[in-house]
């Protein structure tokens, strides 16, 4: 099933031109996480060309950050990019980067969950979560539940347009029969095939976007899929399992088409974007698997995420 969507590049949907179709961003708090290549870069440059006021580049090696932050600023001279050290296999180096953000920054605009990891041999994170999980998941989830109160505070000023877009993928049709495996996400899953741990991580991204929008909805919060992009995921994916399918690299979108979606979704007109759907490329809405539609399911993970995560607090706002 999962090779019969791959097959071939998805999505024609809206034609979009990031270069002129994104408004002025002035004034605009903006964090993005694993922004130091591939799509996560491509959305920092592309956004760095509209007049942000800041965007904070979060992830976990300094150097690789201040090389993307050099490349981008060879193409947008004085682009306003900070980095700030976040780990998401690490729920206290997520609580530290929150920190880090709330300590010179009282309001955000738009925060993309952009980071990920995708088929990867079996492991835990520091936290002890099943990794592709406790990384897409669970580490965005908490940076999430820490930034709501700027969040929250941004969306209650007038004429505020307040963004989360969630880096999911069509890849969340693997966990179509298995869902998300509450009683195991504290194990490697290791007998479990790495495309399946890393679809039911992609199924709570998109899922975790509907529950958040339903709870919060001054708050616009959506799904994306980028497409099959020729990112560092899909190459190395492409040298391992799928190497076995007759999948062409020729058939893999470019990272600038592949951030499209996503910077559509974080700029377009708000009244065009309905809150907490999933949008495959660009602007395509109503392709999830009928799992990723199952609110019950939804707010299931919400619960099961908060009672994880409760011994962690937001940061007092600055006066």
């Amino acid at each position: 099933m999962l090779y019969g969507l791959l097959d071939k590049p998805l999505g024609r949907g809206l034609r979009y031109d990031p270069d002129t179709e994104i408004p002025d961003l002035n004034g605009k708090i903006i964090v993005v996480t694993g922004g130091n290549a591939g799509l996560g870069k491509e959305t920092i440059l592309r956004l760095s060309k509209h007049n942000p006021k800041r965007i904070y580049l979060l992830v976990r090696n300094q150097n690789k950050s201040e090389a993307a932050i050099k490349d981008i600023q060879s193409i947008v001279p004085n682009a306003p990019i900070s980095f700030i050290q976040c780990d998401l296999t690490d729920l206290k180096s997520v609580e530290s980067a929150v920190r880090d953000f709330t300590s010179k920054e009282q309001r955000l605009d738009m925060l993309y969950l952009n980071a990920g990891i995708m088929a990867t041999p079996a492991g835990l994170t520091k936290d002890g979560y099943e990794i592709q999980f406790g990384t897409n998941h669970v580490g965005h989830a908490l940076l999430t539940k820490l930034l709501l109160p700027t969040l929250s505070r941004t969306a209650e000023e007038p004429g505020s347009d307040v963004r989360v877009i969630c880096l999911s993928s069509i890849g969340h049709a693997a966990a179509l029969f298995t869902g998300i495996c509450f009683d195991k996400l504290k194990t490697e899953m290791s007998w479990t095939p790495t495309m399946v741990r890393y679809a039911q991580s992609k199924l709570a991204n998109i899922l975790f976007a509907r529950e958040l929008a339903r709870r919060y909805p001054k708050i616009l919060c959506v799904s994306v899929h980028p497409g099959a992009v020729n990112t560092e995921l899909y190459r190395s994916m492409l040298s391992g399992w799928m190497s076995s399918f007759n999948f062409s690299k020729q058939l893999l979108e470019t990272i600038e088409s592949g951030a499209k979606n996503q910077l559509w979704a974080g700029t377009a007109n708000r009244e065009d974007i309905t809150n907490g759907e999933y949008y495959t490329p660009v602007a395509m809405s109503g392709g999830g698997s009928w799992k990723s539609q199952d609110m019950a399911l939804a707010s299931k993970l919400w619960e099961w995420t908060e009672k994880e995560l409760e011994g962690y607090a937001a940061p007092t706002a600055l006066p």
